[in-house]
């Protein structure tokens, strides 16, 4: 049950390959399946192992760099699904969206910067990709990353 399939090749046809599961910085698995949905932990932007860029939104980083690190962490997110599902192709619909940004105190652009997650699933799922959502804006985000995003995903049964 593990392979690429139609999901994983649409990740390609978009120049983007699906990492491996980010480690847990702590004590949490990176994703949990109950019944017939998979809830994945909070992802950061990791890219091979580290932080890209830290900082505050809207101070040291830009949304428009925020918002690409969100589409990261959407990709380390269906990472951790494909790890409890086996196959991306089993996800029915993305179910909800939490993203959380690492705010400079006047920054209110939090929508537009998970907008990076949202449209990154909506590009690798399609209709199956359009979800509920949260943007919040936090004070500070583990290991200083500027956004943090977690999914939570419908299979199809097995």
């Amino acid at each position: 049950m593990s392979g690429a399939g139609a999901v994983e090749a649409r990740i390609a046809e978009l120049g983007l390959t699906l990492p491996e599961v980010v480690p847990p910085i702590a004590a949490y698995q990176p994703a949990v399946q109950s019944g017939v949905y998979v809830y994945t932990s909070g992802q950061l932007p990791m890219v091979g192992g580290k932080l890209p860029v830290t900082g505050k939104v809207g101070a040291e980083v830009t949304a428009e760099e925020a918002k690409e690190l969100a589409a990261t962490c959407a990709l380390n997110a269906l990472a951790a699904v494909k790890s409890v599902a086996g196959d991306l192709d089993r996800i029915k619909r993305v179910v909800k969206v939490v993203g959380f940004v690492a705010s400079a105190p006047d920054f209110t652009g939090q929508p537009g910067v998970i907008n990076g997650a949202s449209e990154l699933l909506g590009a690798v799922l399609g209709d199956k990709g359009v979800h509920a959502r949260s943007a919040v804006g936090v004070t500070v985000l583990p290991l200083d990353a500027p956004v943090e995003v977690e999914i939570q995903v419908e299979l199809e049964s097995a």
